[in-house]
């Protein structure tokens, strides 16, 4: 893929979403929009973002690295994991998840355009 050569900061995002606990931050580029979220200690999708989301779980589709912090995911089937600073995940659509301690959690959405649905109301 060819492009002009960009560079975009969440120093300065495009878009800023504030929820209980956190918020999410999206950079605009040529290639599409990339997320950054923060979550304080006490996060929870279920509690912070599930009465913006209006959905039993999440439903976007997250391929992550995790910058600092610790999260602890559950899927729908039951399966549940921990994702640690340094780590690269993909949590699928359906899940519940939360910090765990009492540091920051940050996260970078790796895949295009994965950030344009967080925390928003449904259309």
């Amino acid at each position: 893929m060819t492009g002009p050569f960009e560079i975009h900061t969440f120093g300065a995002p495009d878009q800023v979403r504030e929820f209980p606990h956190g918020r999410a931050e999206s950079v605009v580029t040529s290639h599409g929009t990339y997320g950054r979220g923060t979550f304080e200690p006490g996060w929870r999708w279920s509690t912070s973002i599930k009465p913006i989301a209006q959905t039993d779980l999440c439903q976007v589709d997250h391929f992550l690295y995790l910058v600092s912090g610790v999260l602890h995911v559950q899927m729908a089937d039951g399966t549940e994991r921990d994702i640690v600073a340094g780590d690269v995940a993909h949590i699928p659509p359906g899940h519940d998840a939360w910090v765990v301690g009492d540091e920051t959690a940050v996260q970078v959405d790796l895949v295009a355009d994965a950030s344009l649905t967080y925390a928003m109301p449904p259309a």
